[in-house]
């Protein structure tokens, strides 16, 4: 037990806080003029991002065909979106709906563009035509015809004094449309690939273009004239070019003043500055370490004053123009499948990642910022963290492990740093731990070879005490290479789970052979063998308390052994496919699970009971992460999405106990309204509590009450008050009054409370009763608005028409009494006045 004695309490609720998911899949992306909102294209829809957190904001359902293309409008009010069914989709950004949608094109549109006005949108197809829409009106104003292939870029000119659109193609031609003549006032011929970006000066009303391609030159233009003026060669294939401010800052010592500097992205990878004036390259870009990914787009931020690359690999990596291009942020648009993570850092706030990429991905939990570690030349298949954050292990289908350095303090480029590698298995390396005590001397790795190999972490001590060192050693000779120990092969089928004991005296390792082993760390010789299960062993942790390992299985269960014979202490049965996952919280009285039936079952160990089960993801669960303090776990899993957890037990808790005693106090102030009859506040508040059955004692009370006052009236003589509560329908003018000044919640529960009431004759006479006092206080149209009007109406129907249908036999039946009575005095009325005297004479005697 721990040594301080603290009892920990038993969690029993956790909230989903934070979802890391793809936010981007490739093709287009749009800022809003004010960069407060990022838009991302995801398969089929388009989704909104808050800048500065980049959490999803809203999403826009497309058509189940893939997005092509979108633009937003300068004064953000609006978004055209074309997609692969040729149709183009005009959105609200107020409420997120749909506008209007319409057949724009015969093909695909390719490019769009709107003008500064937010009142007209361009679009180049692939059916070589540029049309030109009315946004409000959504009709086609311009329809341009003379691109001999597809259209691949469109720009409005800024001027304001005539309206022209520039248009490129594949065959590598630029034409001027005037959209006030409608004709082609030029054709511009100096590209021979397809052009990619058309951009204007700001400083002189446009009267300089410049112009990108995929044949490696940067063309800059005499709009008045026209003609080419300078052609600039860049030696790769180009997919974003545009201008920066006039006299922006970029923090380059440059020789003189460069005004208008030109940004450049493309196959390289790296954003490079030219001076428009010269032509000269005043900067390029230094590619971060290992780095594979090329730009197909490069979008310009004035006002934070911000480059976004968009990588091909679904990255958006944001890049600050006045610190020499400095990494600033990145934001991972696409994860795959979530394979094994860990929390790492001093404090706990970041998660490593492994997907089904090389790439090992450390997420900032507060704004979903990302670092991306290269080093590993295969998937990723494993991720180890030591207790201190700041020493992660890796092992990949490359066959090696990976040690790295977390420093998020550090330069982006020395914030994951590969210190060591470790060389030496046959096959991929599945399984990865670090032993868990100060200084973390060893790791032990599993691979699909069968072996164990444990290696010797003693020669990175100096590196793991001082980052500054590491990152100069690396820069220097590179990564130490690693030795192992000892290697031995441990079972007779893959291995899926190694993990150290919390004293690193023993590991354990779980296979695909259906059994975990228990290994002694100095010797590496096997200690013992848990057998008992069906299927595969995925996972084994070992508690951090008590003498105890647990174990998960591909035969749907999980088992809690003892350390001291290996037997079989427990078994847990909950989950509806394999059991992947397993981790000890709250001191080790609790056990938490993922599963292939993507369900996290949170579990008490004494009496191997489900205490709670989450379902938010869409498919199996891989991976399970918790911090030391258990206050946030997270999973992961084939959806590609990452749910983070709070432990939210406690505020559970106040939060019951608030409502409880709220509830009380509003329980004896109902018993106060009643005991004075104070009817109007104690309907009122019964409404509130959702009381129908102290509603409906209430109701019968009143109507009673009256009933019996009117019938005492009636013997002693009416008097006005028993008239006006006679003519009260619910037998009291207040209560009248109190129904029909209900707010429309109030009075859709009422009604809901009459349609239960309705099913039972017995309280049949009251549910009519207040049916009648709310039918002839409010009108049809109003009831007719509450949400749930057609459903209470249709319910409440053909139980009134019953009630009424057994009236009408009573009355029926009371004819025939009538009948009867007036029968026999017609038949023996004689009999009848001697039956009179006989018993007056009984009354005599």
């Amino acid at each position: 037990m721990s040594g301080d004695g603290e009892k920990m309490a038993a969690k029993s609720c956790f909230d989903c806080v934070k979802s890391i998911e793809s936010v981007y899949t490739g093709g287009c992306v749009a800022t809003s003029k004010d960069e407060q909102r990022l838009y991302t294209t995801c398969n089929e829809d388009i989704f909104v991002l808050d800048m500065a957190s980049g959490e999803k904001v809203a999403e826009l359902k497309g058509d189940t065909e893939t997005v092509t293309t979108f633009a937003v409008k300068p004064d953000g009010t609006h978004l055209v979106a074309a997609s692969r069914s040729m149709q183009i989709s005009v959105w609200d950004l107020a409420t997120f709906k749909t506008v209007r949608s319409f057949k724009a094109h015969e093909a695909p549109v390719i490019a769009m563009d709107i003008d500064a006005s937010s009142t007209l949108v361009a679009t180049g197809s692939a059916d070589s035509t540029v049309k030109v829409w009315d946004i409000d009106r959504g009709y086609c104003t311009h329809n341009f015809k003379g691109h001999g292939g597809l259209v691949t870029s469109v720009k409005f000119h800024p001027s304001k004094e005539k309206l022209c659109l520039v248009t490129a193609g594949d065959d590598g031609t630029i034409r001027v449309w005037n959209l006030g003549t409608r004709k082609c006032e030029a054709v511009l011929e100096s590209h021979v690939s397809v052009v990619r970006s058309i951009d204007f000066t700001s400083d002189d009303d446009g009267a300089h273009m410049v112009t990108a391609g995929r044949d490696s030159v940067v063309n800059i233009w005499s709009w008045k004239r026209r003609l080419l003026i300078r052609t600039i060669p860049v030696y790769e294939t180009v997919e974003a070019a545009g201008l920066l401010a006039t006299n922006t800052q970029t923090g380059l010592d440059l020789d003189g003043n460069c005004a208008r500097i030109i940004y450049t992205g493309g196959e390289k990878g790296a954003i490079r500055l030219w001076d428009m004036d010269t032509g000269k390259e005043i900067f390029e870009q230094k590619k971060e370490l290992n780095a594979k990914h090329a730009f197909v787009d490069v979008q310009y931020l004035p006002q934070s004053q911000h480059l976004v690359g968009i990588t091909n690999d679904q990255n958006l990596l944001f890049y600050k123009v006045t610190k020499r291009l400095e990494r600033v942020r990145q934001i991972v648009g696409y994860n795959e499948e979530i394979i094994d993570m860990a929390y790492v850092g001093h404090d706990q706030a970041h998660l490593a990642v492994a997907t089904n990429t090389e790439q090992l991905r450390v997420y900032n939990t507060k704004d979903l910022n990302c670092e991306l570690a290269y080093g590993h030349s295969d998937i990723i298949l494993c991720v180890s963290a030591h207790s201190k954050g700041s020493i992660v292990a890796t092992g990949s289908k490359d066959n090696t492990a990976l040690i790295w350095l977390v420093n998020m303090s550090a330069p982006p480029n020395q914030r994951v740093l590969c210190v060591a590698t470790a060389v030496g298995h046959a096959k991929a390396v599945g399984a990865v731990c670090l032993a868990q005590g100060a200084g973390c001397p060893f790791m032990i790795t599993g691979s699909e070879d069968r072996t164990v190999k444990m290696w010797d972490l003693s020669p990175l001590s100096s590196l793991f005490d001082s980052p500054q060192r590491a990152a100069a050693l690396v820069s220097e000779s590179g990564p130490v290479k690693l030795r192992s120990t000892y290697t031995f092969q441990a079972h007779e089928k893959d291995i899926n789970s190694i993990c150290v004991a919390p004293n690193d005296a023993v590991f354990a390792t779980g296979s695909q052979d259906k059994t975990a082993k228990i290994w002694d760390v100095t010797s590496g010789k096997a200690l013992g063998t848990l057998q008992g299960h069906r299927r595969g062993v995925w996972n084994v942790a070992f508690s951090p308390v008590d003498r105890v390992i647990a174990t998960t299985s591909g035969d749907r269960t999980m088992k809690l052994w003892s350390l001291s014979d290996f037997g079989c202490l427990k078994t847990f049965e909950g989950h509806t496919n394999s059991v992947l996952c397993v981790e000890f919280l709250t001191k080790g009285t609790q056990l938490m699970t993922t599963g292939s039936d993507g369900l996290v079952k949170l579990w008490n160990i004494k009496d191997a009971e489900c205490v709670l089960t989450l379902d938010k993801h869409e498919s199996k669960i891989w991976t399970l992460a918790k911090q030391h303090t258990e206050v946030h776990v997270a999973t992961g899993g084939a959806d590609s999405v990452i749910h983070i957890w709070k432990d939210t037990t406690q505020e559970h808790i106040d939060r019951l106990h608030m409502e409880e005693a709220k509830l009380l106090e509003q329980q004896q102030a109902l018993d106060n309204f009643l005991s004075v009859k104070d009817y109007r506040n104690a309907i009122n508040l019964a409404l509130s509590l959702n009381q129908p059955h102290r509603l409906l004692t209430i109701f019968q009370e009143v109507m009673m009450a009256t009933e019996h006052h009117h019938l005492a009236s009636a013997n002693d003589g009416a008097d006005d008050s028993a008239q006006s509560a006679n003519a009260a329908i619910m037998g009291s003018a207040a209560v009248d009054q109190v129904i029909g000044s209900l707010a429309p919640d109030q009075l859709e529960r009422l009604l809901g409370y009459v349609r239960n009431w309705n099913t039972n004759g017995k309280f049949a006479r009251i549910a009519q009763a207040t049916l009648y006092c709310i039918l002839t206080q409010y009108t049809s149209d109003a009831i007719l608005l509450l949400p749930s009007a057609k459903d209470l109406i249709s319910a409440v129907q053909p139980y009134s028409e019953r009630h009424f249908t057994r009236l009408d036999n009573l009355l029926t039946d009371s004819f025939i009494i009538d009948y009867t009575l007036h029968a026999m005095d017609s038949v023996n009325p004689a009999g009848m006045e001697a039956l009179s005297l006989d018993n007056d004479d009984s009354e005599c005697e």
